[in-house]
């Protein structure tokens, strides 16, 4: 029985068929290949879409943040805006008050001459007071008509002077860095004087040409 189960253990398996091959791998096919560039274009696309998406989110959050610094800066420029408005009356009293008081009144009184003094020392103060917090007070006389920053109340024939000139001021503006408060409220020139043409140089030139003829003999 032993010799039996020794002779069955030694037998050889079935001998391969003619003409099989064996190898230790198969190629791909050529549909995986192209499957795998797809998903390689489809990955590069997708990675080009989020970059793209996050330098615009990036420019976004840069201009927010400019805008927000600048939106900042205009509210503490412009934060008295409303204040100053409505202070601005009080320089027009003061400056009502020294110009009621009649030419030479106050060297005869000196009562109301060191009353007149009070008054312009706070007048002056007041104009540095709003100085210092960026509002300066328009006063054009003498200056050219600036539309933006004055108002004509009337014009008036003036010869002495270039047409748009300011020749009267009714009521001085008032300026808050480079917004207007109040414009000027004045008057204007129209005529006056106009810029004279200058000569013409050939007419000079033939002039001196026609004396130095005339000398000869």
């Amino acid at each position: 029985m032993a010799d039996e189960t020794k002779k069955t253990d030694q037998e050889p398996g079935p001998a391969p068929e003619a003409g099989a091959q064996t190898s230790p791998s198969e190629p791909a096919a050529p549909g995986a290949n192209k499957g795998a560039a797809a998903d390689d274009t489809a990955l590069e696309a997708q990675v080009a879409d989020l970059t793209d998406r996050l330098l615009r989110a990036h420019a976004e959050m840069d201009n927010l943040r400019k805008r927000t610094e600048r939106d900042k800066e205009e509210m503490a420029k412009y934060a008295i805006t409303k204040f100053a408005r409505e202070i601005l009356s009080v320089g027009d009293n003061l400056q009502r008050a020294i110009a009621a008081v009649p030419p030479g009144a106050a060297e005869e009184d000196p009562a109301l001459k060191a009353l007149i003094e009070g008054v312009t020392l706070t007048e002056r103060e007041f104009l540095n007071v709003l100085e210092r917090n960026g509002v300066k007070r328009l006063d054009p006389e003498g200056e050219a008509f600036n539309p933006h920053w004055h108002q004509a109340m009337t014009e008036l024939e003036n010869l002495e002077v270039p047409p748009g000139t300011v020749i009267q001021v009714y009521q001085p503006g008032y300026v808050l860095e480079d917004r207007v408060l109040r414009p000027a409220m004045v008057v204007v020139a129209k005529g006056g004087a106009k810029p004279e043409k200058d000569e013409n140089p050939d007419s000079e030139a033939d002039t001196g040409s026609g004396e130095s003829s005339s000398d000869t003999p």
